[in-house]
């Protein structure tokens, strides 16, 4: 209901009949004001003396009106919207009436527009506490332990009671990939799985199978976005693709980065002291016979291969191992197969037990892994190998929700919550950085994958020093210049790959075999009979 302005005086006091009404637009200047005729009448000859006569009794009129008028414009402004009047008892009338309309004219619109504008103040409050009228629902469904909790406070706090945050956790990225392609296989969607979230955690190697199998979309305008263009030019790279997951300088943004690391190298420093070994410095120490048998490493092809590839002066991502690599694929298998002979475990889920009990003396693994383990011990050391190491990373995606025909989600089917890019560009703040540096969560900021940085003494005194030539969980910019992240395999390369690890020794038979089966379910296309088998 609108509340309409309080009358004015002028509008509550009626003007009695046969009014004429000369007004001035000066509000300081009288108004006259002729109320009715003449009451008394005079009988005059119409002579020259009489015309005389009857223009000295008019002006006698009009200065007595206007000496009358002139007094009452000097009283206060609410009564210099009465009607004048020379009776006394007229005067006191109108004050009478005035203060009868000011009680129950004024008096009441006042009160009614108290009461409307508290009735209105009371509407306007309950509206705002409606969540569906202020806030924007953000789910985020994340690695465990791959960023620090007090980032969705502080995300909260910059963004005020306009989002509602919803956060969630799972202990691997394999746990993650589960859920956003199971509903894509049988048709049967969780309402809190992964596949309905606004935003997932993805695994490097996981992204080039999320894209080809299109159960992740693409970014819709990133380029355009602050926190995509502050972005190093090797991240842009890597992360613009096509629609099978290949790189290409063409392609749509698929993906963001909140958090990087490498493989490492970790040893006991008892063990080697006892039997006087030399420490490990490079990938080439892997291969020393009184290390055979006391090794543990992950089971990942692309970093075991990979791991062959460094040792012989190559890339992580040779296209063409026959024409890259000296000695062709037959010297790369050749190492492989030493190496098997000395790594006592693949396992990605077990390798460090084993380390942690004392059956190996060696671990290779990611530092996401490795680092906490080895805080955990006395007497450990963690390297980057000198001659560089993969890099691994964790990745912003949004799940293709919209391809599934469902109402179990409801609005999500749509598209992601808009709060979605500033959450990005939140996680790639500058200040978002501190928390790695001050190793309280292991990995890095994307915005020092090329720009290294310094260790910070303050942060890091008094605390057990990990005896490492990592910075900050950074490797040194000497060595940070010969790292690499994994790109996608080229079809020439996974037929390589599956050459090498189909042609390993008997002897190893069961180790190939789980190999194989790990690398078809992150690799597509890859051995089509296999990969058929897989899903």
């Amino acid at each position: 209901m609108s509340v309409s302005s309080p009358p004015s005086l002028r509008g509550l006091i009626h003007a009695p009949p046969y009014r004429n009404r000369i007004q001035n637009s000066n509000p300081t200047r009288f108004t006259i004001h002729y109320s009715q005729k003449p009451s008394i009448q005079l009988s005059l000859n119409w002579s020259p003396a009489g015309d005389i006569l009857r223009q000295i009794t008019i002006s006698s009129v009009l200065f007595l009106g206007l000496s009358i008028n002139g007094f009452w414009a000097f009283v206060p402004s609410a009564s210099a919207r009465m009607l004048p009047s020379t009776s006394p008892s007229s005067v006191a009338q109108l004050h009478d009436k005035q203060a009868t309309h000011d009680s129950d004219g004024v008096g009441k619109s006042g009160n009614v527009e108290n009461i409307e504008d508290e009735e209105t103040k009371a509407a306007f409050e309950q509206w705002k506490s409606k969540t569906y009228a202020l806030t924007v629902p953000l789910t985020i469904v994340a690695l465990q332990n791959s960023l620090p909790p007090l980032w969705f406070k502080e995300f909260l706090q910059s963004q005020g009671k306009r989002v509602k945050l919803r956060p969630q956790f799972r202990r691997s990225l394999h746990d993650i990939f589960y859920e956003l392609s199971n509903p894509f296989k049988k048709g049967k969607v969780n309402p809190k799985s992964a596949v309905a979230a606004d935003v997932i955690t993805l695994g490097d190697s996981w992204l080039s199978l999320a894209i080809d199998k299109g159960l992740i979309e693409p970014m819709e305008g990133a380029e355009d976005q602050d926190w995509f263009q502050s972005l190093s030019d090797k991240w842009k790279v890597y992360l613009r693709r096509s629609s099978d997951g290949k790189l290409d300088f063409q392609g749509r943004i698929w993906a963001a980065p909140y958090r990087w690391g490498s493989m490492v190298i970790a040893y006991n420093k008892k063990e080697f002291r006892k039997r006087n070994l030399a420490p490990i410095e490079d990938w080439a120490d892997l291969w020393r016979p009184e290390l055979a048998g006391k090794i543990s490493m992950v089971d990942s092809p692309r970093e075991i291969v990979g791991a062959v590839l460094k040792y012989m002066g190559a890339s992580y991502n040779t296209t063409n191992i026959d024409f890259q690599v000296v000695g062709g694929k037959h010297a790369v298998l050749q190492k492989l197969s030493l190496l098997v002979q000395q790594v006592r475990l693949f396992d990605s889920l077990s390798y460090l037990k084993a380390f942690g009990v004392g059956d190996v003396w060696v671990a290779v693994g990611w530092s996401s892994d490795v680092l906490p383990a080895a805080k955990r011990m006395s007497n450990v050391a963690v390297i980057v190998p000198s001659s560089g190491t993969s890099l691994w990373a964790d990745l912003w995606a949004v799940p293709a929700a919209s391809r599934l025909a469902t109402d179990r989600i409801g609005g999500r089917v749509r598209g992601p919550s808009p709060p979605l890019y500033q959450w990005i560009e939140f996680c790639l703040q500058p200040e978002r950085a501190l928390p790695f540096k001050k190793e309280a969560i292991v990995g890095a900021s994307p915005i020092t994958l090329e720009a290294p940085i310094e260790e910070l003494q303050e942060v890091t005194k008094g605390r057990p020093k990990l005896d490492t030539n990592l910075v900050a969980n950074v490797p040194p910019a000497e060595i940070l210049a010969r790292c690499e992240l994994l790109e996608p395999l080229s079809d020439d390369a996974i037929s390589e790959y599956q050459w090498l690890l189909g042609n390993l020794q008997k002897s190893n038979h069961n180790m190939s075999s789980s190999l194989l089966h790990y690398f078809s379910s992150v690799v597509p296309n890859f051995w089509p009979k296999i990969q058929a088998k897989v899903e």
